[in-house]
């Protein structure tokens, strides 16, 4: 399979980094003083924020196994954007908080910058994916899964 360039590697720990220590400044004091003082949409969007920084502490460590953050990370904005902000930017009816908001999102341009593209082609495309019922030599003798 494809190796990664070390440099590659490096440029996604610091995205990893990025995010970690973005969201975690913002998410983790939310979480741990003012969880329970949250309406519900914005108590949910703080604790899922949370979580992305937790796990991109893992990305610093596993760079290329924690991808898939980073894949979440570029869906959710994209759909953001073009969902919510591209309208209403277009009929001009932005306001400074949802402009604010799209700025940040914006930012995710980034990402597919540092992202090794032919790994993830080998790794999530070509490469063949896990079986979805065991094989005979799996089933054992009494076809027990094991």
């Amino acid at each position: 399979m494809t190796s990664v360039w070390i440099f590659r590697l490096y440029l996604l720990r610091a995205l990893y980094l990025l995010i970690a220590i973005g969201l975690g400044v913002q998410m983790w004091p939310a979480v741990l003083f003012h969880a329970t003082t949250m309406m519900l949409p914005r108590g949910i969007v703080t604790c899922m924020l949370w979580a992305m920084s937790v796990l991109a502490v893992l990305g610093l460590r596993y760079p290329l196994q924690m991808l898939p953050l980073l894949f979440f990370e570029m869906a959710w904005k994209a759909a953001w954007l073009l969902a919510v902000a591209l309208p209403l930017w277009s009929r001009g009816r932005m306001d400074a908080g949802t402009a604010e908001t799209a700025f940040a999102c914006l930012m995710v341009v980034i990402v597919p910058l540092v992202t090794p593209w032919r790994y993830v082609w080998d790794h999530y495309v070509r490469k063949p994916g896990e079986p979805w019922w065991p094989s005979r030599t799996q089933r054992g003798v009494a076809g027990n899964w094991v």
